[in-house]
Protein backbone atom coordinates (compact mmCIF):
# COMPACT_ATOMS: atom_id res chain seq x y z
CA UNK A 1 0.00 0.00 0.00
CA UNK A 2 1.44 3.64 -0.58
CA UNK A 3 1.12 5.84 2.17
CA UNK A 4 1.64 9.88 1.66
CA UNK A 5 3.83 11.42 4.34
CA UNK A 6 2.32 14.44 5.24
CA UNK A 7 5.52 16.35 6.71
CA UNK A 8 6.82 16.60 3.07
CA UNK A 9 5.26 17.87 0.24
CA UNK A 10 2.21 15.71 -1.94
CA UNK A 11 4.76 14.30 -4.78
CA UNK A 12 7.24 12.21 -2.06
CA UNK A 13 5.57 9.00 -0.59
CA UNK A 14 6.47 5.43 0.44
CA UNK A 15 5.28 2.10 -0.75
CA UNK A 16 5.19 -0.35 2.60
CA UNK A 17 7.28 -3.19 3.31
CA UNK A 18 7.43 -6.11 1.33
CA UNK A 19 5.59 -3.83 -1.45
CA UNK A 20 8.07 -4.60 -4.87
CA UNK A 21 8.89 -2.24 -7.80
CA UNK A 22 6.35 -3.76 -9.34
CA UNK A 23 3.88 -2.97 -7.01
CA UNK A 24 5.11 0.95 -6.78
CA UNK A 25 5.50 0.65 -10.69
CA UNK A 26 1.26 -0.15 -10.95
CA UNK A 27 0.22 3.13 -8.60
CA UNK A 28 3.18 6.13 -9.35
CA UNK A 29 3.30 8.53 -12.80
CA UNK A 30 7.12 7.87 -13.45
CA UNK A 31 8.64 4.59 -12.20
CA UNK A 32 11.89 5.09 -14.30
CA UNK A 33 12.70 7.65 -12.02
CA UNK A 34 11.53 5.64 -8.86
CA UNK A 35 13.82 2.80 -10.14
CA UNK A 36 16.78 5.16 -10.66
CA UNK A 37 16.43 6.26 -7.13
CA UNK A 38 16.32 2.93 -5.99
CA UNK A 39 19.26 2.12 -7.91
CA UNK A 40 21.21 4.95 -6.01
CA UNK A 41 20.07 5.01 -2.79
CA UNK A 42 22.97 4.11 -1.66
CA UNK A 43 24.95 7.00 -3.22
CA UNK A 44 22.77 9.98 -4.00
CA UNK A 45 23.37 12.91 -1.03
CA UNK A 46 20.45 14.20 -2.14
CA UNK A 47 18.06 11.51 -0.54
CA UNK A 48 18.71 12.12 2.74
CA UNK A 49 18.13 15.53 2.98
CA UNK A 50 14.24 15.15 2.23
CA UNK A 51 13.88 12.22 4.71
CA UNK A 52 14.37 11.92 8.44
CA UNK A 53 17.54 9.51 9.08
CA UNK A 54 15.28 6.35 10.45
CA UNK A 55 13.25 7.04 6.77
CA UNK A 56 16.05 7.33 4.91
CA UNK A 57 17.58 4.29 6.78
CA UNK A 58 14.85 2.28 5.20
CA UNK A 59 16.21 2.81 1.97
CA UNK A 60 19.58 0.41 2.19
CA UNK A 61 17.54 -2.28 2.45
CA UNK A 62 17.19 -4.92 -0.37
CA UNK A 63 14.49 -3.37 -3.23
CA UNK A 64 12.34 -6.60 -3.11
CA UNK A 65 11.44 -5.61 1.19
CA UNK A 66 11.85 -2.27 1.66
CA UNK A 67 10.34 1.11 1.89
CA UNK A 68 11.00 2.59 -1.40
CA UNK A 69 11.13 6.41 -1.44
CA UNK A 70 11.00 8.43 -4.01
CA UNK A 71 11.19 12.02 -4.72
CA UNK A 72 10.65 14.22 -8.12
CA UNK A 73 12.51 17.08 -7.48
CA UNK A 74 15.70 15.30 -7.68
CA UNK A 75 17.22 16.09 -10.70
CA UNK A 76 19.00 12.98 -12.45
CA UNK A 77 21.51 12.62 -15.53
CA UNK A 78 21.98 9.66 -16.86
CA UNK A 79 24.99 8.24 -19.05
CA UNK A 80 23.48 5.61 -21.64
CA UNK A 81 26.26 3.66 -23.39
CA UNK A 82 25.20 2.18 -26.70
CA UNK A 83 26.94 -0.71 -28.60
CA UNK A 84 26.94 0.82 -32.11
CA UNK A 85 24.61 -1.34 -33.72
CA UNK A 86 21.37 -0.21 -35.66
CA UNK A 87 19.57 -2.96 -33.27
CA UNK A 88 21.05 -1.78 -29.95
CA UNK A 89 20.90 2.27 -30.84
CA UNK A 90 17.00 2.01 -32.09
CA UNK A 91 15.94 0.52 -28.95
CA UNK A 92 17.99 3.01 -26.44
CA UNK A 93 17.52 6.19 -28.48
CA UNK A 94 13.65 5.54 -27.19
CA UNK A 95 14.93 4.43 -24.37
CA UNK A 96 16.52 7.45 -23.73
CA UNK A 97 13.38 9.99 -25.18
CA UNK A 98 11.31 7.49 -22.46
CA UNK A 99 13.71 8.68 -19.57
CA UNK A 100 13.71 12.57 -20.58
CA UNK A 101 9.47 12.95 -21.22
CA UNK A 102 8.93 10.63 -18.09
CA UNK A 103 11.46 11.63 -15.27
CA UNK A 104 13.35 14.96 -16.71
CA UNK A 105 16.31 13.89 -16.38
CA UNK A 106 19.29 14.47 -18.66
CA UNK A 107 20.77 12.09 -21.03
CA UNK A 108 24.16 11.52 -22.57
CA UNK A 109 24.34 9.51 -25.32
CA UNK A 110 27.89 7.68 -25.59
CA UNK A 111 28.37 5.55 -28.67
CA UNK A 112 31.29 5.36 -31.27
CA UNK A 113 31.78 7.87 -34.18
CA UNK A 114 31.00 5.19 -36.70
CA UNK A 115 27.40 5.82 -35.69
CA UNK A 116 27.48 9.83 -36.30
CA UNK A 117 26.22 9.49 -39.75
CA UNK A 118 22.99 7.64 -37.87
CA UNK A 119 21.77 9.87 -35.64
CA UNK A 120 18.85 11.84 -36.49
CA UNK A 121 20.18 15.24 -35.37
CA UNK A 122 17.52 17.15 -36.34
CA UNK A 123 15.09 16.49 -33.62
CA UNK A 124 17.60 16.28 -30.45
CA UNK A 125 15.01 16.59 -27.93
CA UNK A 126 15.89 19.08 -24.57
CA UNK A 127 17.79 16.91 -22.31
CA UNK A 128 19.68 14.88 -24.75
CA UNK A 129 23.54 15.06 -25.60
CA UNK A 130 25.70 13.26 -28.02
CA UNK A 131 28.73 12.44 -26.30
CA UNK A 132 30.78 10.20 -29.53
CA UNK A 133 34.02 8.38 -29.38
CA UNK A 134 36.71 7.69 -31.58
CA UNK A 135 37.23 3.27 -31.67
CA UNK A 136 39.91 3.38 -34.35
CA UNK A 137 37.20 1.98 -36.60
CA UNK A 138 35.10 5.52 -37.54
CA UNK A 139 34.01 4.19 -41.00
CA UNK A 140 32.52 1.50 -39.30
CA UNK A 141 33.63 -2.43 -38.87
CA UNK A 142 34.33 -4.06 -42.33
CA UNK A 143 34.58 -7.26 -43.38
CA UNK A 144 38.08 -8.77 -43.47
CA UNK A 145 38.27 -6.67 -40.42
CA UNK A 146 39.67 -8.52 -36.79
CA UNK A 147 36.75 -8.86 -34.60
CA UNK A 148 38.73 -9.53 -31.76
CA UNK A 149 41.29 -5.90 -32.64
CA UNK A 150 38.08 -4.16 -32.87
CA UNK A 151 36.41 -5.39 -29.63
CA UNK A 152 39.64 -4.62 -27.60
CA UNK A 153 39.94 -1.28 -29.43
CA UNK A 154 35.94 -0.30 -28.55
CA UNK A 155 36.51 -1.45 -24.83
CA UNK A 156 40.34 0.11 -24.15
CA UNK A 157 38.76 3.50 -25.98
CA UNK A 158 35.01 3.71 -24.72
CA UNK A 159 36.28 2.80 -21.00
CA UNK A 160 38.51 6.22 -21.21
CA UNK A 161 35.94 7.84 -22.48
CA UNK A 162 33.87 7.28 -19.88
CA UNK A 163 35.71 8.36 -17.47
CA UNK A 164 36.84 11.14 -18.86
CA UNK A 165 32.88 11.95 -18.90
CA UNK A 166 31.93 11.32 -15.85
CA UNK A 167 35.07 12.60 -13.87
CA UNK A 168 34.86 16.07 -15.73
CA UNK A 169 30.85 16.21 -15.06
CA UNK A 170 31.92 15.77 -11.41
CA UNK A 171 34.83 18.42 -11.74
CA UNK A 172 32.05 20.84 -13.11
CA UNK A 173 29.55 20.05 -10.38
CA UNK A 174 27.35 17.56 -12.22
CA UNK A 175 28.13 14.84 -11.77
CA UNK A 176 26.31 11.00 -13.49
CA UNK A 177 23.85 9.78 -11.19
CA UNK A 178 22.98 6.76 -13.14
CA UNK A 179 25.01 3.91 -16.20
CA UNK A 180 22.64 2.54 -18.58
CA UNK A 181 24.59 0.10 -20.78
CA UNK A 182 23.12 -2.35 -23.46
CA UNK A 183 24.19 -5.60 -24.32
CA UNK A 184 27.63 -6.71 -25.84
CA UNK A 185 29.39 -3.74 -23.72
CA UNK A 186 30.12 -5.40 -20.37
CA UNK A 187 33.10 -3.94 -19.32
CA UNK A 188 31.15 -0.94 -19.49
CA UNK A 189 29.69 -2.36 -15.73
CA UNK A 190 33.43 -2.27 -14.95
CA UNK A 191 34.16 0.76 -15.41
CA UNK A 192 31.06 1.87 -13.66
CA UNK A 193 32.11 0.47 -10.54
CA UNK A 194 35.57 1.62 -10.61
CA UNK A 195 34.20 5.23 -10.58
CA UNK A 196 31.15 4.46 -7.81
CA UNK A 197 28.57 4.97 -10.50
CA UNK A 198 25.48 3.10 -10.14
CA UNK A 199 24.39 0.81 -12.93
CA UNK A 200 21.59 -0.99 -14.89
CA UNK A 201 21.85 -3.92 -17.95
CA UNK A 202 19.56 -2.35 -20.67
CA UNK A 203 18.72 -5.89 -22.82
CA UNK A 204 17.34 -5.34 -25.50
CA UNK A 205 16.56 -8.81 -26.42
CA UNK A 206 13.39 -10.34 -24.88
CA UNK A 207 13.44 -12.01 -21.08
CA UNK A 208 12.72 -15.51 -22.56
CA UNK A 209 16.62 -15.02 -24.29
CA UNK A 210 18.16 -13.25 -21.17
CA UNK A 211 17.01 -16.16 -19.11
CA UNK A 212 18.32 -18.85 -21.63
CA UNK A 213 21.63 -17.09 -21.48
CA UNK A 214 21.46 -17.42 -17.75
CA UNK A 215 20.54 -20.93 -17.61
CA UNK A 216 23.34 -21.76 -19.88
CA UNK A 217 26.15 -19.95 -18.15
CA UNK A 218 24.79 -21.15 -14.73
CA UNK A 219 24.27 -24.86 -14.64
CA UNK A 220 22.42 -26.12 -17.61
CA UNK A 221 25.54 -25.90 -20.68
CA UNK A 222 25.58 -29.48 -20.42
CA UNK A 223 22.11 -30.05 -20.34
CA UNK A 224 21.31 -28.10 -23.43
CA UNK A 225 24.41 -29.18 -25.11
CA UNK A 226 23.28 -32.50 -24.57
CA UNK A 227 19.95 -32.42 -25.57
CA UNK A 228 20.98 -30.31 -29.09
CA UNK A 229 23.26 -33.47 -30.01
CA UNK A 230 20.73 -35.61 -29.73
CA UNK A 231 17.30 -37.20 -30.80
CA UNK A 232 16.08 -40.17 -32.41
CA UNK A 233 14.14 -40.48 -36.34
CA UNK A 234 15.30 -36.92 -36.87
CA UNK A 235 12.91 -35.98 -33.79
CA UNK A 236 15.12 -33.48 -31.97
CA UNK A 237 14.97 -33.86 -28.45
CA UNK A 238 13.07 -30.83 -26.58
CA UNK A 239 15.09 -28.45 -23.34
CA UNK A 240 12.98 -27.76 -20.48
CA UNK A 241 14.38 -24.92 -18.53
CA UNK A 242 12.82 -23.38 -15.02
CA UNK A 243 10.28 -20.92 -15.25
CA UNK A 244 10.09 -20.98 -18.94
CA UNK A 245 6.42 -22.11 -20.53
CA UNK A 246 7.84 -23.59 -23.75
CA UNK A 247 10.02 -26.98 -24.56
CA UNK A 248 12.58 -25.99 -26.86
CA UNK A 249 15.12 -27.50 -29.53
CA UNK A 250 18.25 -26.89 -30.82
CA UNK A 251 16.91 -24.77 -33.64
CA UNK A 252 14.77 -22.48 -31.00
CA UNK A 253 18.05 -21.97 -29.29
CA UNK A 254 20.38 -18.38 -29.57
CA UNK A 255 23.02 -19.37 -32.79
CA UNK A 256 26.03 -19.43 -30.38
CA UNK A 257 24.82 -22.42 -28.47
CA UNK A 258 24.76 -24.40 -31.33
CA UNK A 259 27.50 -23.03 -33.25
CA UNK A 260 30.03 -22.20 -30.33
CA UNK A 261 32.63 -22.04 -33.24
CA UNK A 262 31.27 -19.45 -35.17
CA UNK A 263 30.20 -17.35 -32.88
CA UNK A 264 33.00 -17.51 -30.09
CA UNK A 265 33.56 -14.07 -29.65
CA UNK A 266 29.71 -13.43 -29.04
CA UNK A 267 30.15 -16.56 -26.43
CA UNK A 268 32.89 -15.03 -24.51
CA UNK A 269 30.69 -11.30 -24.22
CA UNK A 270 27.89 -13.29 -22.53
CA UNK A 271 30.03 -15.46 -20.24
CA UNK A 272 31.67 -11.82 -19.13
CA UNK A 273 28.01 -10.52 -18.74
CA UNK A 274 26.51 -13.11 -16.83
CA UNK A 275 29.38 -13.68 -14.63
CA UNK A 276 29.33 -9.67 -14.24
CA UNK A 277 26.01 -9.55 -12.88
CA UNK A 278 26.59 -12.75 -10.82
CA UNK A 279 29.08 -10.79 -8.35
CA UNK A 280 25.95 -7.87 -7.88
CA UNK A 281 23.23 -8.12 -5.34
CA UNK A 282 19.29 -7.30 -5.83
CA UNK A 283 20.09 -6.53 -9.15
CA UNK A 284 17.64 -4.37 -11.69
CA UNK A 285 17.62 -5.25 -15.88
CA UNK A 286 15.92 -3.41 -17.87
CA UNK A 287 14.53 -5.30 -21.02
CA UNK A 288 12.48 -3.89 -23.79
CA UNK A 289 9.43 -6.33 -23.43
CA UNK A 290 6.14 -5.88 -21.16
CA UNK A 291 4.37 -7.85 -18.62
CA UNK A 292 1.39 -9.14 -20.61
CA UNK A 293 4.25 -10.69 -23.58
CA UNK A 294 6.18 -12.30 -21.08
CA UNK A 295 5.02 -12.80 -18.17
CA UNK A 296 6.77 -16.04 -16.94
CA UNK A 297 10.11 -15.34 -18.68
CA UNK A 298 10.30 -11.69 -16.30
CA UNK A 299 9.41 -13.61 -13.42
CA UNK A 300 11.55 -16.83 -13.50
CA UNK A 301 14.68 -15.78 -12.37
CA UNK A 302 14.40 -15.10 -8.88
CA UNK A 303 17.36 -13.58 -8.30
CA UNK A 304 17.09 -10.29 -10.60
CA UNK A 305 14.24 -7.92 -10.97
CA UNK A 306 13.67 -8.08 -14.74
CA UNK A 307 11.53 -4.65 -15.12
CA UNK A 308 9.85 -4.53 -19.17
CA UNK A 309 10.58 -1.29 -20.41
CA UNK A 310 9.12 -2.13 -23.74
CA UNK A 311 8.04 -1.93 -26.28
CA UNK A 312 10.30 0.40 -27.42
CA UNK A 313 9.01 2.13 -30.70
CA UNK A 314 8.17 5.85 -31.53
CA UNK A 315 4.91 6.61 -29.57
CA UNK A 316 2.86 7.90 -33.17
CA UNK A 317 3.07 4.05 -34.23
CA UNK A 318 1.76 2.87 -30.35
CA UNK A 319 0.46 4.96 -27.97
CA UNK A 320 0.02 8.07 -30.02
CA UNK A 321 1.20 10.15 -26.48
CA UNK A 322 3.56 11.93 -28.55
CA UNK A 323 2.25 12.00 -32.46
CA UNK A 324 5.42 13.92 -33.20
CA UNK A 325 7.65 10.83 -32.61
CA UNK A 326 7.85 8.82 -35.84
CA UNK A 327 11.14 7.99 -36.16
CA UNK A 328 13.67 5.84 -33.77
CA UNK A 329 16.45 8.52 -34.18
CA UNK A 330 18.84 6.63 -35.81
CA UNK A 331 19.37 4.73 -39.35
CA UNK A 332 22.29 3.06 -40.42
CA UNK A 333 21.05 3.40 -43.84
CA UNK A 334 19.72 5.89 -46.03
CA UNK A 335 16.02 5.06 -46.88
CA UNK A 336 15.15 5.03 -50.13
CA UNK A 337 15.10 8.55 -52.07
CA UNK A 338 11.93 7.01 -54.18
CA UNK A 339 9.34 7.68 -50.86
CA UNK A 340 7.12 6.63 -53.31
CA UNK A 341 6.93 3.50 -52.04
CA UNK A 342 4.61 4.57 -49.40
CA UNK A 343 2.35 6.03 -52.03
CA UNK A 344 1.94 2.91 -54.15
CA UNK A 345 1.43 0.76 -50.73
CA UNK A 346 -1.02 2.97 -49.55
CA UNK A 347 -2.99 2.45 -52.94
CA UNK A 348 -3.04 -1.34 -52.52
CA UNK A 349 -6.10 -3.02 -50.59
CA UNK A 350 -5.98 -3.78 -46.99
CA UNK A 351 -4.37 -6.84 -46.07
CA UNK A 352 -2.66 -7.35 -49.24
CA UNK A 353 0.40 -6.64 -49.59
CA UNK A 354 3.63 -8.79 -48.16
CA UNK A 355 6.41 -6.71 -46.62
CA UNK A 356 10.10 -8.81 -46.58
CA UNK A 357 12.96 -7.62 -45.28
CA UNK A 358 15.76 -9.22 -42.74
CA UNK A 359 16.95 -6.59 -41.09
CA UNK A 360 20.22 -3.84 -40.91
CA UNK A 361 22.84 -7.01 -41.36
CA UNK A 362 21.87 -10.38 -42.62
CA UNK A 363 22.64 -10.14 -46.07
CA UNK A 364 21.48 -13.17 -48.00
CA UNK A 365 23.28 -15.10 -50.29
CA UNK A 366 22.15 -15.21 -53.99
CA UNK A 367 20.67 -18.81 -54.04
CA UNK A 368 18.54 -17.58 -51.10
CA UNK A 369 17.53 -14.60 -52.47
CA UNK A 370 16.79 -16.58 -55.90
CA UNK A 371 14.18 -18.79 -53.90
CA UNK A 372 12.80 -15.95 -51.84
CA UNK A 373 11.87 -14.25 -55.17
CA UNK A 374 10.17 -17.82 -56.66
CA UNK A 375 8.07 -17.99 -54.03
CA UNK A 376 7.09 -14.37 -54.19
CA UNK A 377 5.72 -14.66 -57.94
CA UNK A 378 4.37 -18.24 -56.38
CA UNK A 379 2.25 -16.46 -54.18
CA UNK A 380 1.07 -13.90 -56.66
CA UNK A 381 0.16 -11.00 -54.18
CA UNK A 382 2.10 -7.25 -54.36
CA UNK A 383 4.65 -7.28 -52.03
CA UNK A 384 7.24 -4.68 -50.52
CA UNK A 385 11.00 -6.60 -50.72
CA UNK A 386 13.91 -4.90 -48.71
CA UNK A 387 17.38 -5.51 -50.32
CA UNK A 388 20.32 -4.19 -48.83
CA UNK A 389 23.32 -3.53 -51.42
CA UNK A 390 25.50 -6.24 -50.84
CA UNK A 391 28.11 -4.42 -52.74
CA UNK A 392 28.15 -1.32 -50.54
CA UNK A 393 27.60 -3.43 -47.51
CA UNK A 394 30.81 -5.23 -48.08
CA UNK A 395 32.35 -1.99 -48.97
CA UNK A 396 33.18 -3.18 -52.69
CA UNK A 397 32.88 -1.47 -55.81
CA UNK A 398 33.22 -3.89 -58.60
CA UNK A 399 30.64 -3.89 -61.84
CA UNK A 400 31.10 -7.29 -62.16
CA UNK A 401 30.24 -8.37 -58.47
CA UNK A 402 26.86 -6.20 -58.62
CA UNK A 403 26.06 -7.62 -61.97
CA UNK A 404 26.53 -11.38 -60.62
CA UNK A 405 24.56 -10.42 -57.53
CA UNK A 406 21.11 -9.22 -59.75
CA UNK A 407 17.96 -11.57 -59.11
CA UNK A 408 17.73 -13.29 -62.24
CA UNK A 409 13.59 -12.47 -62.47
CA UNK A 410 14.06 -9.02 -61.14
CA UNK A 411 11.67 -7.63 -64.23
CA UNK A 412 9.13 -10.09 -63.46
CA UNK A 413 9.61 -9.54 -59.44
CA UNK A 414 8.94 -5.04 -60.29
CA UNK A 415 5.39 -5.66 -62.33
CA UNK A 416 4.03 -7.58 -59.02
CA UNK A 417 5.93 -5.12 -56.32
CA UNK A 418 8.60 -3.13 -55.14
CA UNK A 419 12.13 -3.68 -54.33
CA UNK A 420 13.76 -1.00 -52.04
CA UNK A 421 17.00 -0.75 -50.73
CA UNK A 422 15.85 0.62 -47.12
CA UNK A 423 12.59 1.67 -46.06
CA UNK A 424 11.08 2.96 -42.73
CA UNK A 425 9.78 -0.15 -41.53
CA UNK A 426 7.37 0.98 -38.53
CA UNK A 427 5.55 3.26 -41.08
CA UNK A 428 5.21 0.53 -43.74
CA UNK A 429 3.86 -1.74 -40.54
CA UNK A 430 1.72 0.41 -39.62
CA UNK A 431 0.50 0.56 -43.28
CA UNK A 432 -3.84 -0.68 -43.82
CA UNK A 433 -2.47 -2.51 -46.96
CA UNK A 434 0.46 -4.52 -44.94
CA UNK A 435 -1.15 -8.32 -44.51
CA UNK A 436 2.10 -10.24 -43.49
CA UNK A 437 5.47 -9.89 -42.48
CA UNK A 438 8.36 -12.49 -43.87
CA UNK A 439 10.99 -11.44 -41.16
CA UNK A 440 14.17 -12.38 -39.82
CA UNK A 441 12.43 -11.94 -36.23
CA UNK A 442 15.06 -9.78 -35.24
CA UNK A 443 13.93 -8.85 -32.15
CA UNK A 444 13.55 -4.72 -32.84
CA UNK A 445 11.18 -5.94 -35.90
CA UNK A 446 9.12 -8.91 -34.44
CA UNK A 447 8.08 -6.06 -31.24
CA UNK A 448 7.25 -3.75 -34.14
CA UNK A 449 4.97 -6.15 -35.78
CA UNK A 450 3.67 -7.16 -33.12
CA UNK A 451 2.59 -3.32 -32.23
CA UNK A 452 1.07 -3.26 -35.62
CA UNK A 453 -0.82 -6.28 -35.57
CA UNK A 454 0.86 -7.84 -38.75
CA UNK A 455 1.12 -11.14 -39.02
CA UNK A 456 4.42 -12.99 -39.59
CA UNK A 457 6.44 -15.70 -41.80
CA UNK A 458 9.09 -15.79 -39.50
CA UNK A 459 12.88 -16.53 -41.27
CA UNK A 460 15.62 -16.72 -39.04
CA UNK A 461 18.83 -16.63 -39.40
CA UNK A 462 21.17 -16.05 -35.89
CA UNK A 463 21.32 -14.93 -32.78
CA UNK A 464 18.42 -14.61 -30.76
CA UNK A 465 16.14 -14.67 -33.81
CA UNK A 466 15.40 -18.97 -33.86
CA UNK A 467 14.10 -18.22 -30.10
CA UNK A 468 12.41 -15.17 -31.49
CA UNK A 469 10.33 -17.13 -33.94
CA UNK A 470 9.85 -20.07 -31.62
CA UNK A 471 7.70 -17.15 -29.49
CA UNK A 472 5.96 -15.81 -32.70
CA UNK A 473 4.87 -19.33 -33.68
CA UNK A 474 3.91 -21.47 -30.68
CA UNK A 475 4.08 -18.43 -27.40
CA UNK A 476 1.80 -16.15 -29.24
CA UNK A 477 0.36 -17.58 -31.94
CA UNK A 478 0.88 -14.49 -34.62
CA UNK A 479 3.18 -16.02 -37.34
CA UNK A 480 3.82 -19.55 -39.07
CA UNK A 481 7.91 -20.39 -39.17
CA UNK A 482 9.55 -21.62 -42.66
CA UNK A 483 11.57 -24.90 -42.70
CA UNK A 484 15.08 -24.72 -44.55
CA UNK A 485 16.04 -27.93 -46.29
CA UNK A 486 19.46 -30.16 -45.14
CA UNK A 487 21.42 -27.15 -46.82
CA UNK A 488 19.66 -24.82 -44.91
CA UNK A 489 17.91 -23.02 -47.80
CA UNK A 490 14.36 -21.91 -47.61
CA UNK A 491 13.16 -23.20 -50.92
CA UNK A 492 10.33 -21.06 -52.91
CA UNK A 493 7.57 -23.89 -52.19
CA UNK A 494 8.14 -23.72 -48.62
CA UNK A 495 7.95 -19.99 -48.36
CA UNK A 496 4.47 -20.26 -50.85
CA UNK A 497 3.36 -22.62 -48.25
CA UNK A 498 3.64 -20.35 -45.38
CA UNK A 499 2.03 -17.70 -46.87
CA UNK A 500 -0.65 -19.44 -48.02
CA UNK A 501 -1.02 -20.81 -44.07
CA UNK A 502 -0.88 -17.32 -43.00
CA UNK A 503 -4.16 -16.27 -44.65
CA UNK A 504 -5.67 -19.28 -43.16
CA UNK A 505 -4.47 -18.58 -39.51
CA UNK A 506 -4.89 -14.36 -40.31
CA UNK A 507 -7.91 -14.89 -38.09
CA UNK A 508 -6.61 -16.37 -35.09
CA UNK A 509 -3.53 -14.22 -35.91
CA UNK A 510 -5.33 -10.98 -34.97
CA UNK A 511 -7.31 -12.36 -32.63
CA UNK A 512 -4.11 -12.59 -30.11
CA UNK A 513 -2.70 -9.41 -32.01
CA UNK A 514 -5.45 -7.28 -31.09
CA UNK A 515 -5.39 -8.92 -27.55
CA UNK A 516 -1.23 -7.70 -27.28
CA UNK A 517 -2.32 -4.44 -28.51
CA UNK A 518 -5.44 -4.07 -25.44
CA UNK A 519 -2.61 -5.03 -23.29
CA UNK A 520 -0.62 -2.30 -24.47
CA UNK A 521 -2.67 0.63 -24.57
CA UNK A 522 -4.74 0.22 -21.68
CA UNK A 523 -2.33 -1.33 -19.07
CA UNK A 524 -1.38 -4.67 -19.14
CA UNK A 525 1.60 -4.48 -19.92
CA UNK A 526 4.68 -2.17 -19.77
CA UNK A 527 3.26 0.90 -20.50
CA UNK A 528 2.21 1.09 -16.62
CA UNK A 529 5.83 0.96 -15.48
CA UNK A 530 5.52 5.13 -17.37
CA UNK A 531 2.60 6.00 -16.10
Amino acid sequence: MITTNHKYPSHIGFVSPGSSIRHLNRHISTPTLYLSLDILSHHNPHLECIFSPQEFQQLHAPPRTSAIAFAVMVQHRFLLVTYPAQGQINPSLQLVKRLINTTGADVTYVTSLSARHCLDNGSIPDGLTYALFSDGYDDGFKPGDSIDNYLSELRRRGAQAITDLVVSSANEGHPYTCLVYTSFLPWVAEVAHELHLPNVLFWIQPATVFDIHYYYFNGYKDHILDNTNSGTNNVPCSIELPGLPLALTSRDLPSFMVDTNLYNFVLSLFQEQMDLLERETNQTILVNTFDALEPEALEAIDKYNLIGVGPLIPSAFWDSKDPLDKSFGGDFFQKSKDSSYLEWLNLKPEGSVIYVSFGSICVLEKDQTEEIAKGLLDCGRPFLWVIIDKVNKKGEDNEAKEEEEMLSCREELEELGRIVPWCGQVEVLSSPSLGCFVTHCGWNSSLESLVSGVPMVAFPRWMDQGTNAKLIEDSWKTGVRVTPNEEGIVMGEELKRCLELYTKKISEAFIVLVGVEMDLRFGAGADEHYR
